[in-house]
């Protein structure tokens, strides 16, 4: 389900899936195939690591991450879970051809 909810964003970021909930900054989003795509791949892993534990995760290699780059948006751009979205997200096929945790590999690259 995607809902639209301008207050929930900080500078440029535009959309944030929390589990089942796609949030986009604006309705004209809806229509930007690349950035629903990255968000449902952002569901996707938050599916398999069932749900808590993905926030778990995410939140602790941005922490970790964070500190290693001394830049919060750096830190963001490395997260394995960002890496995977951000390569994959202009491929619609992709969520149909995915392996589960394919996130792991974006770890160490």
């Amino acid at each position: 389900m995607i809902l639209v909810f301008r207050h929930f964003f900080y500078k440029n970021y535009v959309g944030l899936s929390l589990w089942p909930f796609i949030f986009l900054k604006n309705g004209s989003l809806k229509n930007d195939d690349v950035l629903i795509n990255h968000e449902k791949i952002h569901l996707r892993q938050q599916q398999e690591l069932l749900i808590l534990p993905f926030y778990v995760l995410y939140l602790t290699e941005w922490a970790i991450r964070a500190i290693c780059y001394l830049d919060t948006y750096k830190a963001y751009q490395n997260l394995s879970f960002e890496r995977e979205a951000y390569v994959h997200e202009n491929d619609m096929d992709y969520l149909y051809n995915r392996k589960t945790f394919s996130f792991i590999k974006y770890l160490w690259r």
